[in-house]
């Protein structure tokens, strides 16, 4: 049995109910007694049950501590019923379990070991993976499983086996973050789509299935497959918003930009050094051209992305991972013993308020003829909604960056004004009022960076950020430390 992570301490399990009085003291039993090494919580939902689910439900959780019971006035639908159990979620990974006995939960083992050994961030159960037990039934079900799968896979470039499965299995600080919006069987194609769309390590194992019949009451039909279908195109192209976390969302929306960040590096690659701090490294999108350097620090205050590097990048000796404050002395000081000879700090500076003290630190803790690398928003009348969504305390005049790096103590190597030509789409936004960048604009817009680097090359208009260079100086000898 795989040996629990101390991060997880407890597994919350995510009963839906709808009419299951007959089969509801057997699968609490089972799934009160799987055999894991994380205490459980089950939370049961009962979507307006006729049949005295709740009745049952609630005698149950009166003579076990473990079991939460939730109730809906009007039936929802299965995906409803998973949203409102989420909310009372306290454990650090979450299963969804069908009350029908067709998944055993003697498979949660299986189905936690990836998570357990920091391989996957979500696992699903496929029915349709070698596995012990899988009973034969309900062929034109499977016909129209596979279909879905396989429409599934196409539309987001995986290679599973079971889009449908019942039994997904997801750390549970992802799950909170995803908008959901599926009140019925469509849950299992948007929570499949969405985990693509997050960039997150999806794993399958094998588990063992108990199909039932239509008399025995299975209630899905070909009325839920159409469903599927429409949510597979639906979320994958029209309601593209995979997170509630804001930063996230721009930052996988610029991951798809990989010829736009190979084009900034190129403005400034002579002024890269061996030992590089990248501050306010995100989720890597920059990360991944740094790492031919010698030594790499990536720094960043939200855990979300250190844990994404992490995931990314962890493995490389030459490369370490610190939750920083910038804008903190004692943050940056415990830096010291690097002996950076390059900061690069793209678009972040503008998210902390006391960006000057931010430079002095970046200053206090370069060797001396370091560089400090910044790029940053251009332009005050530019600011938008999508500015203040991000969190951008300001956008940049020329003379403002200059005063405040040579104010930190630097000499100004260079400072100059790029990507003129995503001002248009910019000031586009801004009058549209939009609040974030989408995964679609940000294809358009790698598609059409060879009109916007001839653009760039004219030099005509300004430019959609500043990117400037600062050099301490190699007299001062005030960060000097022990070899």
């Amino acid at each position: 049995m795989t040996q629990a992570d101390p991060t997880y301490q407890c597994l919350s399990v995510i009963m839906p109910v709808y009419n299951e009085a007959f089969t509801l003291r057997q699968i609490v039993a089972r799934v009160l007694a799987s055999p894991v090494t994380l205490r459980i919580e089950l939370i049961c939902v009962d979507d307006a049950s006729s049949d005295g689910s709740l009745g049952v439900l609630q005698g149950l959780a009166e003579s076990d501590s473990r079991i939460k019971v939730l109730h809906h006035e009007v039936n929802q639908g299965k995906g409803a019923a998973i949203q409102t159990a989420i909310s009372s979620v306290t454990g650090q990974i979450v299963v969804i379990q069908d009350a029908d006995l067709e998944y055993d939960p003697n498979d949660y083992p299986v189905l936690l070991a990836p998570i357990l050994e920091d391989k996957a961030d979500a696992v699903f159960g496929s029915r349709f993976a070698s596995s012990a037990q899988r009973k034969l039934l309900l062929y034109w079900h499977s016909v129209a499983n596979h279909f879905l799968t396989w429409v599934a896979n196409v539309l987001n470039d995986i290679n599973m086996t079971d889009m449908e499965t019942g039994y997904k299995m997801i750390r549970a600080d992802i799950l909170k973050q995803i908008p959901l919006k599926s009140k019925r069987f469509g849950f299992e194609p948007e929570m499949v789509t969405r985990l693509v769309q997050m960039n997150l390590r999806l794993y399958e194992v094998p588990v063992s299935y108990h199909g039932r019949t239509r008399a025995e009451g299975k209630k899905i039909g070909l009325k839920d497959a159409i469903e599927a279908f429409w949510c597979l195109i639906k979320f994958r192209f029209i309601d593209t918003r995979f997170t509630i976390h804001d930063g996230y969302y721009i930052l996988e929306s610029m991951r798809r930009a990989k010829g736009f960040n190979a084009w900034v590096l190129r403005q400034f690659k002579s002024f890269v050094g061996q030992r590089v701090l990248e501050a306010g490294c995100g989720i890597g999108n920059f990360t991944q051209l740094l790492l031919d350097r010698p030594r790499l620090v990536c720094a960043d205050s939200d855990p979300v992305y250190l844990r994404i590097i992490e995931r990314r990048f962890g493995h490389l000796e030459n490369l370490d991972v610190a939750r920083i404050d910038l804008a903190s002395a004692s943050d940056m000081a415990a830096l010291k013993h690097e002996r950076l000879d390059t900061i690069i700090c793209l678009n972040v500076i503008e998210h902390i308020e006391a960006d000057e003290e931010a430079l002095s630190r970046f200053y206090d803790l370069l060797e001396p003829d370091g560089n400090a690398i910044i790029l940053v928003p251009a332009h005050p009348w530019l600011y938008s909604v999508c500015d203040e969504k991000l969190g951008h305390h300001r956008r940049y005049t020329t003379e403002e960056l200059t005063d405040k790096i040579k104010a930190a103590g630097f000499d100004l190597v260079s400072i100059r004004q790029f990507n003129r030509g995503g001002v248009f789409g910019w000031y586009i936004n801004k009058l549209r009022r939009r609040s974030h960048l989408s995964p679609r604009v940000m294809i358009v817009y790698e598609r059409l960076l060879p009109i916007i680097k001839l653009v760039e090359k004219i030099g005509i208009g300004p430019g959609l950020s500043l990117i400037a260079v600062g050099r301490k100086p190699e007299s001062d000898s005030s960060s000097a430390t022990d070899a």
